[in-house]
């Protein structure tokens, strides 16, 4: 029997359904255990990487993302075309599957940045170099209602998920413009990663939005509104 408490007072109800033993052993629930060993796999290597771009990601806000990114990583599990149904895990070829993933389902970076970047990523120097060149704020930038100004980042990292090891990512921005600029603007954002590093390499870019307000920039709304996203991950 188990106990709970309701508004009518405790209440005890008989325990029901499949004892841990028999999950654990009935070859009846041999697909049982071979899905959760994969949802286990997917939940370490999910948190893992939430962990691994926690800096970019504290500039949006999502409270739905956790769930969508462990989603994703369990299509990146599911890709494992080389170990049996229950030993699949995250393989580096198949972690494609989280390009374009974005952090603020409420703010797509696609629909809101429109500037052509040029990424280039050199391993052997570790320099990650993100290049926008000639664009108006006021046309390439959709922003939302009371935005003032604008805020572009960058932030790379390598990412081991056979390890416990967490490299610390590398994270810049830009200088804070307005958006209502009609002059043509050219921004170059660089970071770096450990030279020569032989791990998958995630790069990510966002915008933030501020509000100025007696010469004091705010953030919107507490980035509700911030766009970010993976642009690319390198694969050694």
């Amino acid at each position: 029997m188990t106990f709970f408490k309701t508004k009518a007072g405790y209440q005890a109800r008989q325990v029901t359904g499949v004892s841990a033993d028999r999950l654990a052993t009935d070859p009846k629930f041999q697909r049982t255990r071979e899905n959760n060993a994969e949802f286990g796999a997917g939940g370490i290597a999910a948190k893992k990487l939430r962990q691994a771009l926690r800096p970019m990601i504290l500039l949006t806000y999502d409270t739905k993302m956790p769930q969508r990114l462990f989603s994703r990583m369990m299509r990146v599990v599911r890709a494992d075309a080389v170990n049996a149904r229950g030993e699949r895990k995250v393989l580096a070829e198949n972690l494609n599957l989280l390009n374009k993933f974005g952090f603020n389902i409420a703010a797509e970076l696609s629909n809101t940045v429109f500037v052509e970047q040029n990424l280039v990523i050199d391993r052997a120097t570790g320099n990650v170099q993100l290049d926008l060149q000639n664009f108006v704020p006021s046309i390439a930038i959709v922003s939302p209602s009371g935005a003032t100004h604008f805020q572009f980042s960058l932030g790379a990292v390598a990412v081991d998920f056979d390890s416990d090891v967490l490299e610390n990512m590398s994270l810049t921005q830009s200088e804070a413009a307005l958006l209502k600029s009609i002059q043509p603007q050219s921004e170059s954002l660089t970071v770096s990663v450990p030279t020569a590093s032989t791990l998958p390499i995630f790069v990510l870019f966002g915008i933030s939005f501020y509000q100025e307000v007696n010469a004091v920039l705010y953030p919107l709304n507490n980035g509700a509104y911030n766009a970010i996203a993976i642009i690319q991950i390198d694969l050694p």
